[in-house]
């Protein structure tokens, strides 16, 4: 999740009583209202609402990476390793378009949306997807991993309605992320790499970490005991005593 709530919240500049400031915010809203032709919203995005787009687009080319690794032989990990690899560019994306939009000194109520929802598909779905891929297949394993997904797009919800409450610092940012930030799922997109790299996957030398408990041909069919990890995670995302710094 990037800093850029806070530029839209109008942290970009101290306006003054006599000159409002609201870095571009009314014109693009103006912008989008228009009836002006099938492509007009093009016009109200701003360089920084595109860089967002580039998360977005990573994190569903990694999901579309997962898809052929699940395609192809259990052993061949090129496209696991492509898919785990595009949701750090996603990151770097994501980083980006707040340091755009303050040099730019341009806000967008629009970009605050695009940003929650890139991050959705780049630190949710995907690493969702990757474990898919990797062998959390079962009934089970699904449910989790749709949990997961569920709390990140709840804390994200929950982060553009509270972003404007949260303390603020000197310079107007929130000092806090009120849960774990989504981004954080990158450490188990790390694991995952791990795992990768030591055959730690269906099919592969060593099969799936900790094995399935329940046997995947029984009734309920079985659950992967490192799905938990997701969950856990998705908890730490909902949590409301939970307060990391931002940087």
């Amino acid at each position: 999740m990037s800093l850029r709530s806070s530029v839209a919240n109008g942290v970009v500049s101290k306006p003054t009583n006599n000159t409002p400031q609201d870095g571009g915010q009314e014109k693009q809203k103006k912008l989008l209202a228009a009836d002006a032709g099938h492509f007009s919203m093009i016009k109200a995005l701003h360089l920084a609402d595109l860089i967002t787009e580039l998360n977005g687009f990573c994190g569903f080319m990694s999901i579309l990476s997962s898809m052929r690794y699940c395609l192809g032989s259990p052993t061949s990990y090129g496209h696991m390793y492509i898919a785990l690899a595009f949701i750090p560019f996603g990151l770097f994306f994501d980083f980006m378009d707040g340091k755009v939009a303050r040099w730019r000194k341009k806000s967008s109520l629009m970009g605050q949306e695009l940003d929650s929802l890139a991050d959705l598909i780049s630190f949710g779905v995907a690493p969702a997807s990757a474990a898919f891929a990797l062998g959390l297949r079962t009934t089970l394993d699904t449910l989790l991993l749709s949990f997961f997904v569920l709390c990140g797009l709840t804390r994200l919800a929950r982060f553009n309605v509270t972003v404007s409450t949260l303390p603020k610092d000197a310079t107007g940012k929130s000092k806090y992320f009120e849960g774990t930030p989504i981004p954080t799922s990158l450490c188990m997109v790390g694991a995952m790499a791990w795992c990768v790299s030591q055959g730690y996957v269906v099919g592969g030398k060593r099969g799936v970490v900790g094995g399935v408990m329940g046997g995947e041909d029984s009734w309920w069919g079985g659950v992967h005991p490192i799905v938990g990890v997701f969950v856990g995670w998705g908890c730490a995302m909902v949590s409301r005593t939970i307060h990391i710094p931002k940087p």
